[in-house]
């Protein structure tokens, strides 16, 4: 028989964490962990949209550093330590600095701001990478309200901002469409 997918369980507003830890589902905890399933989702959309192997095959590769991201939020941190979970690593964010160079060697240097768009691609990588922005912030807001979040996250996060900025370029480069320059309206 197969598994059930509804529980019924959070029909009160509560939910578990790893670990059988009840919360709220507005909590911080939650809304922190869900913005990362959503950053993964939309990776999982501009992959969909690509036509590059090897870009994609990075996206499968960051989409799983977010599946361990996720599965470190979603655990109680006081019971943490007694269970196996996947860790992020240092190399990790090496991993997105090195393919962030990769792509900037063969990138013209910007003159101007970029305007998302141009293509489905392009501007579903600007989605994804305001989705990232957001996923940092509640991180570091975990962070000020002085629950756990591994610091290498917030800098995983970061840096993967970066990156998903400079892929939306990349993107734009291999599929030949023209950036969108910014041109502020002047008064005068």
């Amino acid at each position: 028989m197969a598994m059930k997918i509804y529980t019924k369980t959070g029909d009160l507003g509560k939910t578990s964490l790893i670990g059988g830890t009840k919360v709220p589902k507005s909590h911080i905890r939650i809304e922190t962990y869900g913005t990362i399933d959503e950053l993964n989702s939309h990776i999982g959309m501009v992959s969909d949209l690509l036509p590059d192997a090897e870009l994609v095959a990075v996206l499968r590769e960051i989409q799983d550093r977010l599946f361990t991201i996720g599965s470190s939020l979603a655990c109680d941190p006081d019971k943490e330590p007694l269970m196996k979970m996947p860790d992020l690593k240092e190399s990790d964010v090496h991993f997105l600095e090195k393919e962030i160079d990769r792509m900037n060697e063969v990138l013209a240097p910007m003159k101007f701001f970029i305007l998302p768009g141009g293509h489905m691609a392009v501007s579903a990588a600007h989605i994804a990478r305001c989705v990232c922005r957001r996923a940092e912030r509640s991180c570091v807001q975990m962070q000020q309200m002085e629950l756990f979040v591994d610091p290498l996250v917030i800098k995983y996060l970061n840096r993967l901002s970066d990156y998903l900025f400079v892929a939306s370029r990349w993107i734009a480069h291999r599929l030949g469409v023209a950036e969108i320059a910014w041109k502020p309206r002047v008064s005068g």
